[in-house]
């Protein structure tokens, strides 16, 4: 099998793409040995297959209807701001969502006068 750059050297990689930020988390050995494979397969290494894997997940997530609209009750409730939407559901649906929004907080407001 062909070695896998240092941590310092993915960074470096990961880095000309995108800003990253290093996470720690434990996998089931089985999952790591299968990314480890895709990775000798692809001749890429096991951070790269991790985020594609990840890419495509959260893809296929942000196109099904019931998490979109758990995505916009965050935004409603202040949970996320209104750059993670656009990011999510995209710039012209983030905008309907923020101007529903900005009526129903003026009806609040009015309401408590």
């Amino acid at each position: 099998m062909r070695g896998y750059p240092s941590d310092e050297e993915a960074d470096t990689v990961f880095n000309m793409y995108m800003s990253t930020k290093r996470v720690n988390f434990r996998l089931p050995e089985e999952l790591v040995a299968h990314a480890d494979i895709a990775a000798e397969v692809t001749h890429k290494n096991r951070t790269e297959v991790l985020i594609e894997a990840l890419q495509q997940y959260l893809e296929e997530k942000e196109s099904d209807e019931n998490f979109r609209e758990a995505v916009v009750e965050l935004y409603l409730d202040d949970h996320i701001k209104f750059k993670k939407l656009v990011e999510i559901i995209g710039r012209q649906d983030a905008e309907a969502v923020r101007a529903s929004k900005q009526v129903l907080d003026r009806g609040e407001e009015l309401a408590d006068l």
